[in-house]
């Protein structure tokens, strides 16, 4: 299950020509897409590369976020201004972005806020997930006072606001819960780092074993020593 790569810069080509592949089978057959980013360092080169390929009708596709710290987005913390500086620059500027995280009294209030704007964009045509240490995914992470509720099958929520405490740093976050994340019509996890592949590996009942173990969503684990 796990595709190995050489290095970095092979995983992000790797990523890369999977999600434009995605995208434009979205946009032949129903003239849109949706891509899901995520924050961290393994999707930045993946977004560079995708940035550059004006082959993508851009036009066509929308972005969102699988999860965003509750901070301004033009904070070192916010994955919303990596993918601004990282994704939505040249032809890729032309793509819709639809935050999820906003502006509010809390960040359950901010979740709220976001919610439709998520849920609209789905099913999402590829989605872009990084993994913890501890076997998070996107701010699904083990200790989260609400994990129960993100994790949830039968929940109806897209988004859950994480209270501060957890994570690294650890701040507020939104999320996407397990049942949006299982929205999409593809999910590539990258990962590096032979701690990470030994977490993959373990099925020890982490969000990650959560995500690997379902039949809802086909989903690529893309590991680099």
């Amino acid at each position: 299950m796990i595709e190995t790569y050489a290095d970095p810069e092979h995983l992000a080509r790797a990523a890369a020509e999977a999600t434009a592949e995605a995208l434009a089978a979205a946009i032949s057959q129903r003239g849109h897409a949706s891509l899901v980013g995520t924050g961290g360092r393994s999707p930045a080169p993946v977004y560079d590369l995708l940035a550059a390929n004006d082959a993508i009708a851009w036009d066509k596709v929308a972005v969102t976020l699988s999860d965003d710290r509750f901070v301004p987005p033009d904070s070192p913390d916010s994955n919303e201004r990596l993918v601004r500086e990282r994704l939505l620059v040249g032809a890729a500027a032309r793509a819709a972005f639809t935050p999820i995280s906003a502006p509010a009294v809390s960040v359950e209030a901010a979740a709220q806020a976001v919610e439709v704007g998520v849920r609209a964009l789905a099913p999402y045509d590829v989605m872009l997930l990084g993994m913890g240490e501890d076997g998070h995914v996107a701010s699904l992470i083990p200790g989260s006072p609400v994990l129960d509720q993100g994790m949830d099958s039968a929940g109806t929520r897209f988004c859950l606001g994480i209270p501060a405490g957890v994570g690294s740093p650890p701040l507020a976050r939104v999320t996407m819960t397990m049942p949006a994340l299982l929205q999409a019509r593809l999910i590539l996890v990258l990962i590096a780092g032979e701690v990470k592949k030994h977490v993959v590996e373990g099925r020890s009942g982490l969000p990650v074993h959560a995500l690997l173990d379902q039949a809802q969503a086909p989903v690529r684990i893309l590991w680099t020593p």
